[in-house]
C-alpha cells in the first residue's frame, strides 16, 4: 500500500513539474509621447530608470511607472547610452557628429564631449578596466573613454562593422561585426583585439547579450536566427529561429530565459535547457517595429517602446514619421 501511495504521488508531482512556466505578456503600457525616432533601450538597474535614445536627446524614465524624469539633450543622431556609477557619469553617443555626450547621472546635464568616430552608435561601459567604449558603424572601429575625466584614450580599429556589444565582467568586452559575420573579442586594458570568429551559419548578427556563469554570447542575427557561441571556445554551439528584423537581445540568468525583439512585431523567447541546447518557448506579439528592448534583471522585466507612424516618404522608402504623443514604452513580464 506505501508502495502504490508513494507511485500515486510521483505521478501527481512529476506532470506539474514537467509543465512550462507560466508565458510572458505584456503588463502594462505607458505613453510617453515626444517626438522623433529612438534606439537603445538602456536600463539603469539599481535606480529602476531606462535611458532611450530619442534622435536629439536621450530620454529618462522611470520604469515602475512611465514618468520622464528628465532628458539629455544636445545630441546630434542619439543611438546609446552606457552608466559609469562609479564615476556618476553617463554617456550618449552622438552619431550625427561623430561625438559621445558625458553627462551627470542625477541631473542630467551635459557635462563635456569627446570626439569619436563616424557613425558611432552603440556604447557600453566595463566595470573591471573602467572605460567605455563605443563601436562606431562605418569607422569600423571602437572609441575608448575614461569614464571619471570624460577624455579619448585610444580607438581600436575592429577589421569591420561593429553593432551591440557586451562586457564579460573579466576584462574583455565582445561585439558582433555585421558586415563579416564575425565576433570580435576586445582585451579592455590594452584595448586592443584579442580574438575574433565567424558567427555562421548566422549572417549579419546585431543583437547582443551574455551568460556570464556559463560563457555564453547571444548574437541577434538579422538572418532570423539567435546564435549561441562558447566565448572562451571561440565557436558558435547552438542556433535557434527567431523573427525578422531583430534589433535587441537580452539573456536572464535567473529564468535561464534569452530573448530577441524584432521588427517583425515579435518578441522570441528561448530558454536554455543546458549551455550548448536552448529552444523557443514563446512567440509573443509585439507592436511592429518594437525592435529595441531592455531587460531589467533586478525584477526580470522586459521593456519594448513602439509608436503609431504616420504616412510613408513619397519615394516609398522607410517609415512615416512618428505621430505626435504616441510614443509608448511596454512592459513585460510573467
Amino acid at each position: 500500500m506505501r508502495n502504490i501511495a508513494l507511485a500515486l504521488t510521483l505521478a501527481t508531482v512529476t506532470p506539474l513539474l514537467a509543465q512550462p512556466s507560466s508565458p510572458y505578456r505584456i503588463t502594462h503600457t505607458y505613453t510617453i509621447g515626444g517626438d522623433g525616432s529612438w534606439d537603445y533601450i538602456v536600463p539603469d538597474p539599481p535606480n529602476h530608470r531606462l535611458f532611450i535614445g530619442r534622435q536629439n536627446r536621450v530620454m529618462v524614465v522611470d520604469e515602475n511607472n512611465g514618468t520622464l524624469l528628465g532628458e539629455v539633450t544636445g545630441i546630434q543622431g542619439a543611438h546609446g547610452t552606457a552608466v559609469a556609477a562609479s564615476s556618476g557619469h553617463g554617456f550618449a553617443t552622438s552619431g550625427n557628429d561623430q561625438a559621445v555626450v558625458m553627462f551627470d547621472l542625477n541631473t542630467f546635464a551635459v557635462l563635456g564631449r569627446v570626439h569619436a568616430a563616424e557613425d558611432a552608435d552603440a556604447i557600453i561601459y566595463d566595470g573591471p578596466s573602467n572605460r567605455v567604449f563605443t563601436f562606431n558603424g562605418d569607422a569600423h572601429s571602437s572609441t575608448v573613454i575614461d569614464p571619471r575625466r570624460g577624455t579619448l584614450i585610444t580607438n581600436i580599429a575592429l577589421g569591420g562593422k561593429p553593432e551591440y556589444g557586451a562586457p564579460a565582467g573579466d576584462g574583455k568586452v565582445y561585439a558582433n561585426l555585421t558586415d563579416t559575420s564575425e565576433v570580435v573579442e576586445i582585451d579592455a586594458k590594452s584595448a586592443t583585439v584579442a580574438r575574433r570568429w565567424s558567427t555562421a551559419p548566422c549572417k549579419q548578427p546585431v543583437a547582443m547579450a551574455i551568460d556570464t556563469a556559463h560563457h555564453r554570447l547571444f548574437s541577434g542575427c538579422r538572418s532570423g536566427v539567435l546564435a549561441i557561441s562558447d566565448y572562451q571556445a571561440g565557436n558558435v554551439v547552438a542556433t535557434v529561429p527567431i523573427g525578422t528584423g531583430v534589433d535587441g537581445a537580452a539573456y536572464d540568468a535567473a529564468s535561464g530565459d534569452a530573448f530577441a525583439s524584432n521588427a517583425d512585431g515579435t518578441l522570441t523567447v528561448i530558454h536554455q535547457d543546458a549551455p550548448d541546447q536552448y529552444r523557443v518557448v514563446q512567440t509573443l506579439e509585439t507592436p511592429q517595429g518594437a525592435r529595441n528592448m531592455g531587460l531589467d534583471p533586478t525584477n526580470h522585466r522586459v521593456f519594448v517602446v513602439s509608436a503609431k507612424f504616420g504616412p510613408p516618404p513619397a519615394s516609398g522608402r522607410g517609415r512615416g514619421p512618428v505621430l505626435p504623443g504616441s510614443f509608448t514604452l511596454m512592459v513585460i513580464e510573467r
